[in-house]
């Protein structure tokens, strides 16, 4: 049973760090594989390094004929019994390359459809009945897109994604509270991700100011890079800060390659999402045994247990934020121990090692049908 993932760059993102992992603990994965992209990225050494057999075809439209030959002919070499995309466009690609071949193919859903154009919606309608296997990476996500696409319900199974928590060391120092000159009795918060319409970084920016209207002493760094086209949402942010006078306690540190780093210098974890379909930043957070503050959006309560390992506040309600929040200020020993507790069981619900053995167990139901 070998498999074929389908990558559409080796960019940095959600999609290709979570392959990344897969890749880097191959030997212990149970199935052999290999990997073949479409565009190369920052990443392209690092899976490269990994020693995992790795391909580039690159179709120069959607009807390169040429394309699906070179695919259909690379699949059959390395004995292929499951092509595993990770985009509508790479499963369609798949479907057309292995027809009358045997093969199978899979496709995960990494995000949500919302800001899809009609053509995008088009192809998930269609491909989403034409897949041996749908996968999707929580169950609320499954949810919705068999509300609006109404596919066999036999069709999809729920496949948490799975995190190589070996990145997550303790820090060995408070470097960054050295670097940003932050004293020892000052609150340090941040939050992880990309500004874009996934998530609500402004509620965030909301709470730092009534937070600060407390008298609270703390420092707070948004880890995270402006989406291509959603620029707006980065500088209403920055906006925001400025004009209710949180310049010196509101860091925009851009994108970092030391997260793990980070997290574990953190004193406490804000989370406010839009749509997010799984939430890896705010499992990281909680891995690294530090209090997370995360509103309740359905898949939220999904991954923290209907908020038994998280301290949950209303969507877009920066004052329940604060009414959540105030407490950890007075008792924060407290928070910190259910941190550490709240730390042993994610990593063994989402380790990487646990989605390996549940892609394992997938796959075999795919080729024993």
């Amino acid at each position: 049973m070998r498999i074929a993932y389908l990558l559409g760059s080796l960019n940095r993102g959600g999609t290709e760090t979570l392959l990344l992992d897969c890749f880097r603990n191959a030997a212990i994965a149970g199935f052999p594989f290999i990997g073949i992209f479409r565009k190369a990225g920052i990443l392209a050494d690092d899976f490269k390094k990994t020693g995992v057999p790795l391909y580039c075809l690159s179709p120069k439209s959607i009807a390169d004929v040429t394309y699906f030959v070179k695919l259909r002919k690379l699949l059959i070499r390395n004995k292929i019994a499951i092509v595993h995309a990770q985009q509508p466009l790479d499963a369609l690609y798949a479907r057309i390359a292995t027809v009358g071949t045997g093969i199978k193919v899979a496709l995960t859903f990494h995000g949500y459809d919302m800001e899809a154009e009609k053509t995008d919606k088009t192809l998930i309608h269609w491909i989403i009945r034409h897949t041996d296997l749908n996968i999707f990476v929580s169950n609320s996500q499954k949810k919705y897109y068999h509300h609006r696409y109404r596919f066999a319900e036999e069709n999809a199974v729920t496949v948490y994604n799975g995190i190589s928590f070996d990145k997550l060391t303790p820090a060995k120092s408070n470097s960054w509270r050295t670097e940003l000159n932050i004293t020892s009795d000052t609150i340090l918060l941040g939050s992880v991700g990309n500004f874009g319409g996934v998530r609500d970084q402004l509620t965030i920016c909301k709470f730092l100011k009534l937070l600060n209207d407390q008298g609270i002493n703390f420092c707070f760094l948004f880890v995270g890079k402006k989406n291509p086209g959603e620029e707006w949402r980065y500088d209403q942010c920055v906006s925001f800060c400025h004009e209710n006078g949180l310049d010196d306690k509101v860091l925009f540190l851009g994108a970092r390659s030391d997260v793990p780093d980070i997290l574990t210098q953190l004193d406490a974890f804000i989370y406010s999402t839009d749509h997010d379909t799984f939430g890896i930043a705010v499992i990281e957070a909680m891995a690294s045994a530090i209090p997370v503050f995360v509103n309740d959006w359905e898949v939220m309560l999904e991954i923290t247990d209907r908020g038994s390992y998280a301290n949950i506040y209303n969507t877009k309600y920066p004052e329940d934020l604060l009414n959540k929040f105030l407490p950890f200020t007075v008792n924060p020993d407290r928070y910190k121990q259910k941190a550490e507790e709240t730390a042993r069981w994610v990593r063994e619900t989402y380790s990487i090692e646990s989605h390996l053995n549940r892609l394992k167990e997938t796959y075999q139901t795919i080729i024993n049908r």
